[in-house]
Order: C-alpha cells, then structure tokens, then sequence
C-alpha cells in the first residue's frame, strides 16, 4: 500500500532496543512472574540478531526463538545461536525503502558536496592500502568506513546490511527458517518444548508439548554454546528427552519452515484467540483471512495477543488496525522536520465486539502501534505489563551493492499522542505471569467458568493450549499453586506483605484472606509465591482442584 505521507512506499518496520544491559530470567519467553537470573548460556550474533529483529522482540531476559526451537519469549522461532548483548536491541519496525526519484534528487543536490568528501576518503584509503606495514583488504576498508558513519548516529537502529545479509534479513522478515519446528522454554534449568508445529519435522518424529530437552547431538544444556538444532535442511538433529521420568533418543531431520504469524481459535463461548506473532508483509491478509474465520464461526468477543510481539512491517500493522478502526487516526508520524504527521485510516471497518489486548514488556514497535491505536481509539482494554517502549520507524535504502542502508527516520506517537519512546505503554490492568494474564483476558471476554490444567512445563485452559504454567509445587505432603493463578480464577487482587511472609488475596466481594508461610499455607521461592491449594479452598469453596501424581498434572477451576 502507499502510505499517506510523503516519501513513504510500503516497507516500514520498528527497531526495538534493550532498555538496560543485557539480562536474563528464568523464563526464556516472557515469564513475567519469574525474575529468577541464569546463567546466560544462548546467544545471536548481532547480524543475525538483528536480521531477525523486525519479528522477534529483542532478546532480553525470556529468550524467545522461533526458528525450530524458538526459546521464548513464548512463539518466536529463532536458533541456537550465540548472541551479543547488542543484538537483543535489534527488533524493528520497518517503513519503507525510499523511492528512486526521491533519492536521485537528494543525490542531485548532494553531488558537489558528495565528490569532494568522497575524494578525502578515497584518498585515505588509498594511503592506507599503498603504505600501511601490515597490508589492508580494501573491502574490508570500505565495510568499516561505512559502519563508522552508521555508528556515529548513536543509534541502535541503524544499521548498514551487505548484499547477503539483506537477503538474509527479507527471509527473516517473512518468519521462514530452517528448523525442526518447535517452540522452547529455558526455566529453572530446563529446557522444554511448550509447543510443537503441525506438520513438522518435529511432530513427525515423535516430539511432544511438555517434553524436557536433555542434550542436543549429544551435548548437554547447560553446555551448549552454539547453534545446534537450527541447520541445513535435509541434515539431522538428536535429542535426548525426557518424558514423564523416562528418556529416549529422538532424530529429527530439519527442513524449511514458514512460521505463521497469525493463528485464531475459538477458545469458548463465542470467544476468539488471535495471537499475532510479527507483522510480516502478509500478516494483515493472515489476520482478515483469520478474522473473517473467527467471525463465521459466531465471535462475540476478541482476544488479541500482542505479548513477545517485536514489531515489524508498519504497513501491516496500518492494515490490521483498519480492520478495527472504521475512520480516525492511528497515529502521529514526525521526521527531522518535526512536524507531527497523522496517519490516518478512512475507509476501515469498525469491530463490533470487545476487544482484550494482551501486551508484556515484549510488545513493541508495530505491536505497540496498533495497541495505542486501538486503545486510544477505545475499541479495546489492555491487560498484561507495560510495553517495550519504542516508537521509532526505520527506512530500507536500496544500496547500489546490493545491500540496504537501515535507517531511522521517523518518531510516532499513539492517537492521544502519547510519546511512550523508552517508556512503554501501561496497560488497563496489569497482571504478570502468562496464565494469570489469559485467565483475565477470558473472563473478561466473557468466560464464566474456567479450568486451568498443566504442570511447569504447560497450561490448558479450558481444554485449550496456551502459554504459561500452573505454577506446581510439591512440599511436605502439600500440593501448591501459583498465588498469581489462583488469584486470577477468583478474580482477586494480589499482595505479597514481605514484613509478615503473607499472600494476601483481595476477593471481589471486598474481603481479603492471608496466607502465611510460616503456616505454610504459602511458600516463597525464587521471588513467587505459592498457595497451599486446601489452604485456599478454605477461603475459597468455589475452587475445586485434583492432582494426578502420575501424570504430575494438577488441575485447578473455579465455576460461576
């Protein structure tokens, strides 16, 4: 689409940075309940980091990998690869690759100027390469010329990519990689599949959700430093897993994989599941296609899932918020000028339903667009943690080598204009923790009753797969649960009062109930708590719960 300001074509993703010095938690996607630091043991090159960045939210703490093993943050594919702290700041959310003519008039007006400047380093190198005692590699000359200039920006967005990487860089844009198609959780020093693609290699042989990754061709977790379940296609991975107490050798032949960036469900009464994994150049044709399927099979209320969502193609975005706004402003643009600029949708269609928007401290750049888009426009209520904060816009230059030229070029703002640049947006109701969160969403979409299943690895809710876990603990002859859960099937508020090792849980009828550790009604591990979950049935009798011991599998509901 052309966008309706100027020198705009229809490339435009955001670039996310890390907001303070690389960190790890224990949760490899967003656990936002579970701040517990480990040893950083994955890491991306920051070319490849940044390649993948427009579509995978930067890699902070919960580490996400989409790519056959996409380690969360939660659905994100990426691989095994070592990463920099620098290239966790690499999301993006690209805007456009500026037209020729444009370009040919700047560098009209440029050329005199450009020749003599261009003269001074020609001569510089040329020095360089004729008297330098060690020799030189002139290619090598020009890459650091131009990364020099691209550094002085002070930029983390910037970047310059040669011919090949950029090739690299469109493949990751458009979420294909070479894989064995599963999703990772790295928590408490584990490694888990929380989900397994449909029709992929890893489904093929034998993987399942839950499944504890032991060793990788042979080489334990814990000593992993490199890629090794990413690959050529047609090569073959082995892992030793481990489920339900028993292990086994699993080989997996890696293959090309086209994630999705848009899945839907219908998760209750009536209820839609939209989870929107990046905005690649199809994701708004996913989303109507997506849409249009959630609203033939009756939808009355929407679920859109925005959490590790790291931004991607604007234009993308623009089109699935036409989805929602009818007419209105998405949001302001200003360049170098500093005029502020609103985009605006006029021929959208309005949604006619509630709409609940799940944001985490991974929404950023395009997510957030359009989560300030439609939450200005009051067409939904955002549950979850504050966003990522970043509200730049990078251009693609073509480049006469072949390569591109990332650049930012542009602020925006929400409808409000609400400048959230390092800030984030704060959602309506803040909830941490994955179950927790969804919990919310779909009560608040209207489910009226609710059951919440897994162990530490998984969570059904309502017989339906989602990311997060029931929080399960075992202790003294006690079964426990997670107080962020239990708190959210009562539709309680949650306090930890540290002076008296209390879980406090505000009921909605006003009354609140203490559970102390010293009773050992409540545990506190690692930063979270757990409630005894008889303790709590006590307080609680519309909660009903059952633990399998051999299926470790506990199950928690609550009926209205």
């Amino acid at each position: 689409m052309i966008w309706p300001i100027p020198y705009r074509l229809r490339t435009s993703f955001t670039s996310m940075e890390p907001k303070q010095p690389f960190m790890w938690s224990s949760r490899l996607r967003i656990r936002t309940n579970r701040y517990r630091t480990i040893k950083p043991l994955f890491f991306f090159s920051i070319s490849r980091m940044t390649a993948l960045g427009p579509l995978v939210t930067a890699i902070p703490s919960p580490i996400q990998w989409k790519a056959n093993q996409i380690i969360r943050k939660g659905r994100y594919n990426m691989t095994f690869k070592k990463l920099t702290a620098a290239a966790a700041g690499a999301c993006l959310a690209l805007s456009l690759i500026l037209s020729p003519a444009a370009m040919a008039a700047d560098s009209a007006q440029a050329t005199s100027q450009a020749s003599s400047d261009t003269d001074l380093i020609n001569e510089v190198m040329q020095y360089v390469e004729k008297y330098n005692l060690t020799g030189a590699d002139k290619d090598a000359l020009i890459r650091a010329a131009i990364d020099g200039m691209v550094d002085s920006l002070d930029d983390p967005y910037s970047q310059y990519f040669s011919s090949d990487e950029s090739k690299e860089l469109q493949s990751q844009l458009a979420l294909d990689y070479v894989g064995i198609g599963v999703q990772l959780v790295y928590a408490g020093n584990e490694l888990y599949i929380e989900q397994v693609m449909a029709g992929s290699p890893a489904e093929s042989a034998g993987l399942k959700r839950g499944d504890t990754i032991l060793k990788i061709n042979g080489v334990k977790i814990s000593d992993i430093e490199g890629d090794t379940l990413s690959g050529k296609a047609d090569t073959k991975v082995t892992l030793l897993i481990q489920r339900n107490g028993t292990s086994k050798t699993y080989t997996v032949k890696r293959s090309e994989i086209a994630y999705p960036s848009v899945t839907g469900k219908i998760v209750g009464p009536k209820i839609a599941y939209i989870s929107l994994n990046g905005f690649t150049e199809d994701s708004d044709e996913e989303f109507a296609a997506v849409l249009k399927n959630m609203r033939a099979s009756g939808m009355k209320s929407m679920i859109l899932d925005l959490r590790n969502n790291g931004g991607g193609y604007m234009d993308s975005a623009y089109n699935i918020a036409s989805q929602f706004i009818d007419k209105g402003i998405m949001m302001y643009t200003a360049d170098n000028t500093g005029v502020l600029t609103p985009v605006t949708i006029t021929n959208g269609s309005k949604m006619d339903v509630p709409v609940i928007i799940l944001t985490n401290e991974y929404t950023a750049s395009a997510s957030e667009a359009l989560t300030g888009a439609l939450h200005d426009n009051e067409l939904a209520t955002v549950v979850g943690t504050k966003t990522f904060g970043k509200a730049r816009i990078q251009s693609l230059l073509d480049l006469s080598d072949g390569g591109l030229l990332k650049l930012t070029t542009e602020r925006y703002l929400t409808p409000d204009k609400v400048d959230f640049n390092h800030i984030g947006l704060t959602p309506d109701i803040e909830i941490k923790d994955d179950a927790a969160q969804i919990i919310t969403a779909l009560q608040l979409a209207g489910m009226k009753s609710i059951e919440a299943a897994g162990d530490n690895h998984i969570l059904d809710v309502n017989g339906f797969a989602f990311s997060g876990n029931v929080g399960l603990v075992k202790q003294g002859g006690s079964v426990y649960a997670s107080s962020r859960i239990l708190s959210a099937l009562v539709e309680g508020d949650l306090t930890w009062d540290a002076k008296n090792k209390k879980v406090i849980v505000a009921a909605g009828s006003g009354k609140s109930f203490g559970f102390s550790v010293s009773s050992k009604e409540a545990l506190y591990q690692n930063g979270e708590t757990y409630i005894a979950l008889n303790a709590f049935k006590k307080k609680f009798p519309a909660l009903a719960w059952s633990y399998n011991k051999t299926q470790n599998r506990l199950t928690v509901s609550v009926k209205s």
